[in-house]
Parts: structure tokens; C-alpha cells; sequence
């Protein structure tokens, strides 16, 4: 076993023992409700890409939770298709998967697993595997925050023979342990409008990527809404020549249920 994976095997080992501590001393003051709640939705849209390369996109995301005393678990897959100059140029599956445990009334822990999966695209692979702790900072109808930060493990297989001159990636192979911290703030503006936001940090030694999501959703009816979003994308490391920073704009459908 390495010394990275001593350091992230003792964290983790860390974080179990404190979750075991804290449910015994909150059990007598925390009720724990079994109430189950599902939600999902699925979104369709269209995205515009610039920065590094200019293409178009469709796109479409199924999103679901599950919740259940203190355990609540979520998940996010997402399929682009990509046109350059009018033709097909690649496709791309993204999926993510998260479950958090409450260990207070604020406090839980998590662990989260990222991951794309594309034949035409720079990856072949790229997986990021976390765990931590997430605390929120507030929590109400109206606005919730929460942070997350823990450290993980990150692994990417470039697709050689796809890598072209203005893809944001190096002709090598990553394994390495990793660090990643994420704010997330839900605003319910108003009854029928609401504000997204969400900023994820992975940093290793090979890079570190900061991505940013800002969503705008218009509630239609009960179950049917429009998202606008614009995605950032910054990479602290790029091959010569490249932008550090690509962006995307999505507009979608969203249906609930």
C-alpha cells in the first residue's frame, strides 16, 4: 500500500469513527424521522460551447433522490451529443453518484463518485472517487447552502487516437489521490423562480479543475419548468497554446416527478 493511500485510508478511517461518536450523542436529542421521499426529473436542452472549441450540443440529463431518515442519496446522468460544423463530432456520457449520512443537524457525511465514459472523446475514462464531510450552513425553504470537503482518488485513460490540438488534456495516464471540496446553494427567489449554484474543486498533482454551474429555473407548472445555465470550466494546468477557461450555455426542458 502506498503512503498516498495510508493518508486516505487513515482520513477515512477518521471520518467513521467521528460519524459512530456523533450518532451515539445525538440519538437522545435527534429524532430520527423514517418518512421516504423520492423526486426526479429529466431535462432536455441544447447547449452552445465556446472558449477552446466552438460546437453545439443536445443534451439530456436524468436526475433522481432519494431520501430517508438520515440517509439521502442522489444521482445525475447526463448524455451530449456534439456537432462540429454540422456533423455528429462525438458523444459522451457523464453520470454522478452521491449518498450522505446526517451524523447532526446540520452535519453529514458523503460519498461521491464522478464519472464520463465516451469512445469519440479526449477520455476513453475519467473517474473521481471522494468522501468527507459536508456541513450546512443554512437550510430552509427558501435558501439552503451546504460545503463539502474530503479527499479521493482520481483516475483518467486518454483515447490517443482521438485527442485533437484544441482538447484541454495530456497524452498520459492519471492515477493519483486527490482532494475536493463543493459549495452548493439552492435560492427560491420567488414561488415560480429559483437560483442554482454550484462550485466543485478536484486538485491533484496533475491538475486542478474548478467547475461552476449557475442555473436559472422558470417553474411553468407544477411539473414543468425551463433552466438556463451556464457552465465554467478552469483548468490550472493546459497544454501551450490552450485557454485555461471553456464555457457552455444550456437551455432546457425540465419535467418532474
Amino acid at each position: 500500500m502506498t503512503q498516498s493511500w495510508r493518508i486516505i485510508l487513515n482520513v477515512c478511517m477518521g471520518f467513521m469513527t467521528f460519524n459512530i461518536q456523533a450518532e451515539v450523542n445525538d440519538q437522545s436529542s435527534q429524532p430520527t424521522h423514517e418518512t421516504a421521499l423520492f423526486t426526479s426529473q429529466v431535462d432536455f436542452g441544447y447547449q452552445r460551447h465556446t472558449g477552446n472549441k466552438d460546437t453545439k450540443s443536445l443534451n439530456f440529463n436524468l436526475q433522481a433522490e432519494y431520501t430517508r431518515g438520515r440517509y439521502r442519496t442522489n444521482g445525475v446522468w447526463k448524455f451530449y451529443r456534439l456537432y462540429k460544423n454540422g456533423d455528429e463530432d462525438k458523444r459522451k456520457s457523464n453520470y454522478e453518484l452521491q449518498s450522505d449520512y446526517k451524523i447532526g443537524p446540520k452535519g453529514y457525511l458523503f460519498s461521491s463518485l464522478n464519472g464520463i465514459n465516451s469512445k469519440y472523446s479526449a477520455y476513453f475514462k475519467d473517474y473521481t472517487l471522494s468522501a468527507g464531510y459536508g456541513y450546512q450552513l443554512t437550510h430552509t425553504e427558501r435558501l439552503t447552502i451546504e460545503i463539502e470537503a474530503g479527499p479521493g482518488y482520481r483516475y483518467q485513460k486518454p483515447n490517443l487516437d482521438e485527442i485533437d490540438d484544441d482538447d484541454l488534456i495530456f497524452p498520459e495516464t492519471v492515477r493519483e489521490p486527490i482532494v475536493r471540496s463543493n459549495i452548493n446553494l439552492k435560492w427560491n427567489m420567488i414561488d415560480d423562480l429559483h437560483l442554482l449554484a454550484e462550485t466543485t474543486v478536484v486538485s491533484g498533482k496533475s491538475n486542478t479543475l474548478t467547475t461552476t454551474d449557475i442555473s436559472l429555473v422558470t417553474d411553468i407548472t407544477q411539473n414543468f419548468a425551463t433552466k438556463v445555465t451556464y457552465s465554467r470550466l478552469y483548468h490550472s494546468r493546459v497544454p501551450d497554446g490552450l485557454n485555461k477557461t471553456d464555457t457552455a450555455t444550456s437551455v432546457n426542458l425540465v419535467f418532474h416527478f
